[in-house]
């Protein structure tokens, strides 16, 4: 999937340094991978070099032979909607919309009219991270209930592949390992890659494959 890949840190314009150093990764259908590391190390951007959020300096990101840098930014975009659920660390949702209509913008860009097979879908997967029936818009939902909306959102498209930044950093114990059965459960039973970054032991416990950033390098953990 990832290639030698280096995203360089700029400042007025000059490279000052790599957040990313030659990086190689690779996440197979229905495994679940997670990174962790200390704070700045470059987790997220990680992701978003992945997710064609970022362009990286040096290195390739790879999807079925085709290199995702290369591609023209629509394409791109295209690829990014068909092929990846994001949970961004900050969530991302529209304030004004509410539950299911959050969850539903995934299927807004290619439908006038979002099939009904698609809002029934909707509103399963708010009722597994617990949020159905909930009509409160965006902005007025606690932050831990926006972060299932994010998750949910993400799902939605069955995608191939799932990239979470902090998917259970403001939930309490219990609802995080229900939203971490949600997450990967449903990537293996579609055969979806999940790549998670995270600080939350419990998560990362029930990784498949464990990593960790540092310095612009990513080093297999030891298991415990």
């Amino acid at each position: 999937m990832v290639r030698d890949l280096v995203v360089e840190r700029r400042e007025a314009g000059r490279a000052v340094g790599a957040i990313l150093d030659r990086v190689a990764l690779a996440v197979e259908p229905g495994a679940f991978v997670a990174v962790t590391g200390p704070s700045g190390a470059g987790k997220t951007t990680l992701l978003n070099a992945i997710a064609g959020l970022t362009k990286p300096t040096v290195g390739t990101v790879l999807w079925d032979g085709v290199d995702v840098g290369v591609l023209s930014d629509a394409r791109r975009d295209r690829w990014r909607r068909d092929t990846v659920g994001l949970v961004f660390q900050d969530f991302q949702l529209f304030a004004e919309l509410g539950v299911l209509q959050n969850i539903l913008l995934p299927m807004t860009f290619d439908h006038v009219r979002v099939p009904a097979a698609a809002t029934e879908r909707a509103k399963a997967l708010a009722e597994r991270v617990g949020l159905g029936g909930r009509s409160l818009v965006a902005a007025k939902l606690s932050r831990g209930e926006q972060q299932r909306v994010a998750i949910a959102r993400a799902l939605m498209r069955a995608p191939r592949l799932v990239l979470a930044d902090e998917p259970t950093a403001s939930l309490d114990a219990a609802t995080g390992t229900r939203i971490a059965d949600l997450l990967i459960e449903s990537c293996r039973d579609s055969g979806a890659a999940l790549l998670v970054v995270s600080h939350d032991p419990a998560l990362i416990a029930r990784a498949d494959r464990r990593l960790r950033l540092s310095g612009g390098r990513l080093e297999a953990m030891e298991a415990s």
